[in-house]
């Protein structure tokens, strides 16, 4: 199992803002909105068990669902708003650095690991099968489906033959 990582260690916006969580979620909205995406939830949460606790945001855009659960990260020296203020700022330049993407690539393509699957888990969540076989129910006809015997660009007839690559 890997290392815990502590918000003081990832070093990144840690103490460097007074500004309320709920301050950066509103400019993650923003952002979203600027590319023609509508926010459908956002909420916080956190397990006192545990101590785990993680903002989320699910919202569409151009008619894809996304859904990105961004964690808090636990505090060594117990600065649990320092550290929520650490995850709400992270999420936002997140959001921020893909919206710009999607200007460019298209929301599909900057925010796949947060699209919405139709089992309900984010792409980024799902193993890499369960992903393969979802996707095509998804957007049907706008994934297109390589021709039958095409692989990584060669061709092979129905008897395994290679008939050149294309």
């Amino acid at each position: 199992m890997a290392k815990e990582l502590y918000a003081e260690e990832l070093g990144h916006y840690w103490q460097t803002s007074q500004t309320s969580p709920d301050t950066w979620i509103e400019k993650a909205r923003r952002e979203i909105a600027s590319v023609g995406g509508a926010v459908t939830l956002d909420a916080f949460g956190s397990e006192p068990l545990s101590g785990r606790a993680a903002f989320v945001l699910e919202f569409t855009i151009a008619g894809d669902r996304f859904r990105l659960t961004w964690p808090v990260l636990r505090s060594k020296s117990g600065r649990e708003r320092a550290a929520r203020i650490q995850a709400a700022t992270l999420l936002y330049h997140d959001v921020k650095a893909r919206c710009l993407s999607a200007k460019v690539l298209g929301a599909r393509k900057a925010f796949f690991s947060y699209v919405l699957l139709p089992d309900g888990r984010a792409a980024g969540d799902a193993a890499t099968p369960d992903v393969a076989r979802l996707l095509p129910a998804m957007f049907g006809p706008q994934v297109p489906a390589l021709p039958p015997g095409v692989v990584d660009g060669e061709v092979v007839d129905d008897h395994g033959r290679d008939r050149g690559n294309h």
